[in-house]
């Protein structure tokens, strides 16, 4: 099944993923500048009045760069909706959605048929984040248009499964658009994911390290300085299976390989994490892919590194 025309834009088949705090419009700009679509979770804006006017500046300037850019306009943007109970701003971050006619909603820890039809109202696409096939199978029954699999060794709340399986247990009874999160960080695997059988690549902590992210420079450096050994696999600061910087935890006074389990029932999304989110906000997420991260620099330079690479690995293969 071929991808829906509002992908037709991109200059490398990736979705930059929503990063919590990170991602804001001066980052998504940037990366959908660049030729890759870019995402920001609703919370990020804070207070809720502030997301309409995230939501009017990325719209305009886009808009206007497009104007300017007939022959080379920017690939879409994306918003990313928390759809858990206690995501009191939930109804009001999707009015604003539908007024701006966000192109791409991702949904995220819940199905909601509701949401979907909302989005579908006015010509919107819903991606929604999974990390087994059962959930998979749930979220299109709702009505959802693709999926994003979450698969082991992505960035926050990821899962536990191996790409290869998720994607081809997905790909048996699914033919629609099917992304692929899990240590991507490079142009060719950008690539290898597609040979697996996914549609686009879905990059998350390699954004960190850019000069837009809203992450300080002990973060950004602590994704170029660490690699795939860092990563902790823990539960315990959201509620919800995620993965965190070694170093950010230690520094928190925890031994990351002994950290308690935390009690599911008390995820709390509607403030952007559990009751005890201000006493992690140090606590620095991102996946296993971070050791392909060498620098910090611009959006545009990395998008442009990762297009590089992905036809570099495209032609060798073609060649071999």
């Amino acid at each position: 099944m071929a991808l829906p025309p509002i992908f037709d834009t991109l200059r490398l088949p990736a979705v930059a993923a929503p990063l919590f705090i990170i991602s804001n419009p001066d980052l998504v700009i940037a990366q959908c500048k660049a030729g890759v679509v870019g995402s920001f979770p609703s919370l990020n804006a804070r207070p809720a009045e502030e997301l309409e006017v995230w939501l009017k500046r990325i719209t305009e300037e886009l808009d206007a760069y497009n104007q300017a850019n007939p022959d080379k306009p920017a690939a879409p943007f994306a918003v990313n909706q928390i759809v858990h109970g206690s995501n009191d701003r939930l109804q009001h971050d999707l009015e604003m959605c539908v007024k701006y006619k966000v192109p791409i909603v991702i949904t995220s820890l819940g199905a909601k048929e509701f949401v979907n039809e909302a989005v579908h109202s006015y010509g919107g696409i819903v991606l929604h984040d999974i990390i087994n096939n059962r959930f998979a199978k749930k979220a299109i029954e709702k009505g959802a248009d693709g999926l994003i699999a979450v698969a082991a060794g992505a960035g926050g709340h990821a899962g536990s499964t191996s790409p290869f399986a998720l994607v081809q247990e997905i790909r048996e009874w699914f033919d629609g658009p099917l992304l692929l999160s899990g240590s991507i960080a490079t142009g060719d695997a950008v690539l290898a994911s597609q040979a697996m059988g996914a549609d686009l690549g879905y990059i998350g902590s390699a954004f960190i390290a850019t000069d837009e992210a809203n992450a300080e420079q002990a973060y950004k450096q602590a994704i170029v300085d660490n690699g795939s050994s860092d990563i902790v696999y823990s539960n315990l600061f959201t509620g919800v299976h995620g993965n965190y910087l070694r170093p950010s935890i230690e520094a928190a006074g925890l031994d990351p390989d002994n950290l308690p389990e935390s009690d599911p029932s008390a995820m709390n999304f509607g403030s952007g994490g559990n009751t005890d989110s201000k006493a992690w906000k140090d606590i620095w997420g991102c996946g296993q892919g971070i050791g392909a991260i060498k620098s910090i620099g611009s959006a545009q330079s990395l998008v442009e590194q990762m297009i590089e690479q992905y036809n570099t690995a495209k032609a060798r293969l073609n060649a071999a």
